[in-house]
């Protein structure tokens, strides 16, 4: 954790010396940046779920979390954040996993988990996923600009959602899952396309 801080600070340095002392990007601290508390909130949830061994039973469960920290970054971009295009794509995130948050909810009500040696690979792949987004999230570079701030770190965490979803189209067995995780692939590739294009030509490097 030490390195990665130590990155993300030359990081912004390497940023700020591209601008004048004047213009240069002012640093916030990730403590107290809003997206950023919501995405430590909802990994500590995520650490505190106990694997079943059953990969479809896994995949949902971490995935209501999972969704639920999107909604939350989403809400709050649209309380505190002023770029309409990025508004409205916070808006479209919550409409669509709240649907999904909602069918994987139900599932599980009805799914029985039985642990198998698939189900346990598909729980190790996760685990490794999840702790490349804690160590991503956390040398992201962050300005206080709120609509820059949670397009960085949407990205980080669509991709932890895509890479969930791959996972369980190659060990699940459940159709209806395997479903969704082809849906949230879809969806979601899509909006990191379009939130990284927003910041290439809106993010804090240009201003």
């Amino acid at each position: 954790m030490k390195t990665l801080k130590i990155f993300a600070l030359l990081a912004a340095l390497s940023i700020y010396s591209c601008k004048d002392d004047a213009e240069g990007i002012i640093v916030q601290d990730h403590d107290t940046n809003a997206f950023m508390t919501i995405m430590h909130s909802m990994n500590a949830q995520m650490d505190a779920m106990k694997m079943t061994g059953d990969a479809d039973h896994d995949f949902a469960s971490m995935m209501v979390m999972h969704h639920q920290g999107a909604i939350d970054m989403a809400n709050k971009e649209i309380e505190i954040g002023n770029d309409a295009n990025i508004k409205a794509m916070a808006q479209q995130i919550i409409d669509k996993q709240t649907a999904e948050k909602t069918d994987l909810t139900e599932w599980l009500k009805s799914h029985t988990p039985q642990s198998n040696a698939e189900g346990q690979a598909f729980d190790a792949e996760m685990i490794e996923v999840m702790a490349k987004m804690k160590n991503w999230k956390d040398i992201q570079v962050l300005t206080g600009d709120a609509d820059a701030d949670f397009s960085e770190l949407m990205i980080v965490h669509h991709q932890t959602a895509t890479d969930n979803a791959s996972s369980i189209l190659h060990h699940g067995h459940h159709a209806d899952i395997k479903e969704m995780a082809s849906m949230m692939i879809k969806d979601q590739n899509k909006e990191i396309t379009d939130l990284a294009a927003w910041l290439k030509e809106n993010g804090p490097s240009n201003q």
